[in-house]
């Protein structure tokens, strides 16, 4: 449990204090965020805020849990690595997209086939490396069964697999880059989901069915459930360091580069730990603002009427009269009940088991 906290604190400290160094190097470079224009009007004065912030959170998650290791004594196991990758990974992509959007000065950055080739790339290699690398136990970091909160029903197969783990990786990952419209939105509702992650691994660490000795003769089949609550208090720690540069007024924003690999994380985390769908009720803030988009173009396309004044959700509300900080709040609260609803269902489906 000790490399729980020191990831967390490592990852707190080294956000916190690398965040304002970064903002200055990018402001230095004149690296700000272009807004749209058909966006709400109160967001033209953040044109020019340093954008890229990612690089911050994700640099300080990875130091963090290398710096664990070293601390501890403890090997890095497959799980945590390849949630790592995944996350790096994705911000690459999301980093070449923000890049793209500052040289050439405009609110689109890599060509959509050129994102969509990045993220399945990524996707890909992450996926098929979950499959392999098993323990002393024949456990591999992923699972050819789909889970709730633990596997159920028949393996699916490699490749069907292989499809499924890039869906949940493409949603997750656009999902949050939907979310981050507003100062600080994206952030919290993320360190809620990555705290419950940490949770949900030390609670499947206790009834692992690695141990020696199994409570009542039920475990969880996770390959390195203690490094998976490594990488997630890690990852909530950085993104509370982050937060206090990035709440309103954001000093910086994620970016592309902070939102898919944040995406990519949760994806991982959710596939590695067997809570594949679970992750559709921890991360419901996501969920919701996704499927507004999916309504909103649906609707325009069918009958040439929108639903919301705006899409995604958060800005229909803006138009509608209410601060940016009020719907930062109010979504946060909505972000916070989805993830105690989905512990609650975690929990409950240990007992019912046990």
């Amino acid at each position: 449990m000790k490399q729980i906290l020191v990831s967390g604190v490592l990852g707190l400290f080294l956000s916190l204090i690398g965040t304002p160094l970064l903002i200055r190097l990018l402001a230095r470079k004149g690296y700000g965020q272009m807004i749209r224009d058909d966006g709400p009007k109160g967001h033209h004065s953040k044109r020019g805020t340093p954008t890229m912030g990612g690089i911050a959170f994700i640099l300080a998650t990875v130091i963090a849990y290398a710096v664990t290791k070293l601390i501890t004594g403890d090997k890095p196991t497959m799980s945590g690595v390849l949630v790592l990758f995944l996350t790096a990974g994705l911000g690459l992509v999301g980093f070449l997209d923000d890049y793209i959007k500052i040289v050439k000065q405009r609110s689109l950055g890599l060509r959509a086939k050129a994102k969509m080739a990045g993220q399945l790339i990524v996707g890909i290699a992450f996926a098929v490396l979950a499959l392999n690398f098993h323990d002393s136990r024949g456990q591999s970091p992923a699972s050819t069964k789909l889970s709730f909160t633990t596997d159920f029903g028949w393996s699916i197969g490699p490749v069907i697999f292989v499809i499924w783990a890039l869906f949940m990786i493409l949603a997750m990952s656009n999902g949050v880059n939907l979310t981050d419209g507003l100062d600080g939105l994206a952030t919290g509702a993320s360190v809620m989901v990555f705290a419950a992650y940490t949770i949900i691994g030390v609670w499947q660490y206790g009834q692992w069915c690695g141990a020696p000795v199994s409570a009542n003769g039920a475990c969880y089949e996770v390959r390195d459930p203690l490094d998976l609550a490594v990488v997630a208090a890690g990852l909530t720690g950085a993104l509370f360091g982050f937060l206090w540069w990035n709440t309103s007024p954001a000093k910086i924003f994620m970016g592309d580069t902070g939102s898919l690999a944040l995406g990519g994380a949760l994806a991982g985390l959710a596939i590695c730990s067997r809570t594949e769908l679970l992750l559709a009720i921890l991360g419901g803030l996501f969920v919701l603002i996704t499927m507004s988009v999916i309504i909103q173009v649906g609707s325009f396309r069918l009958t040439g009427k929108r639903v919301f004044r705006m899409a995604p959700l958060q800005h229909h509300f803006e138009l509608k009269g209410w601060s940016e900080v009020l719907v930062v709040v109010r979504f946060w609260i909505i972000q916070g009940m989805c993830m105690a609803v989905g512990l609650g269902i975690f929990y409950a489906a240990w007992v019912a088991a046990s």
